[in-house]
């Protein structure tokens, strides 16, 4: 199938790398497939891009990347919405969100991950009952350094 896309153009998309997302992503329920695109053979991101609305794409990347103690408990209505899950056929990957103009300060969500069923080809976006942040900084150097640079809202530097 040959899906246009805001920027890709338009691609070419074969049926078996449709993922399924049941209830769509938190806050798009209506993009039901997606697709996960490569950004860069070389790079970690990837691209996970609606095929339902063109315009609708989310850079996303495994987590254990940058975060290797990072562990995802789903639970039992999660699993059941991935069909058959054996946990080697289970992708896990995390939405990252990247401010305009200083890529340094990439956070990405832990508390949202994505998870697929490569199997099945079911996905579903997860809320972990853990204790991780939605905006966990992918260069924490690069976040410490900024924040105690940045102005407090009560008009004081921090020290």
């Amino acid at each position: 199938m040959k899906v246009r896309t805001s920027r890709f153009g338009e691609i070419e998309v074969r049926e078996e790398m449709l993922l399924t997302f049941p209830s769509g992503l938190i806050g798009f329920p209506r993009a039901t497939r997606y697709v996960i695109l490569d950004h860069d053979r070389e790079a970690p991101f990837k691209w996970l891009q609606s095929v339902d609305e063109g315009g609708l794409a989310f850079v996303i990347m495994v987590p254990t990347l940058f975060r290797p103690d990072y562990r995802a408990v789903l639970a039992p209505e999660d699993i059941a919405e991935l069909g058959p899950v054996e946990t080697e056929n289970l992708s896990l990957f995390v939405i990252l969100t990247i401010p305009p103009g200083d890529p340094r300060r990439i956070t990405a969500n832990l508390q949202g991950p994505v998870v697929v069923n490569q199997r099945s080809r079911l996905a579903k976006q997860v809320i972990l009952r853990d204790e991780y942040p939605t905006r966990y900084p992918l260069f924490p150097d690069e976040a410490v350094r900024d924040a105690a640079a940045e102005p407090l809202a009560c008009g004081t530097r921090r020290p």
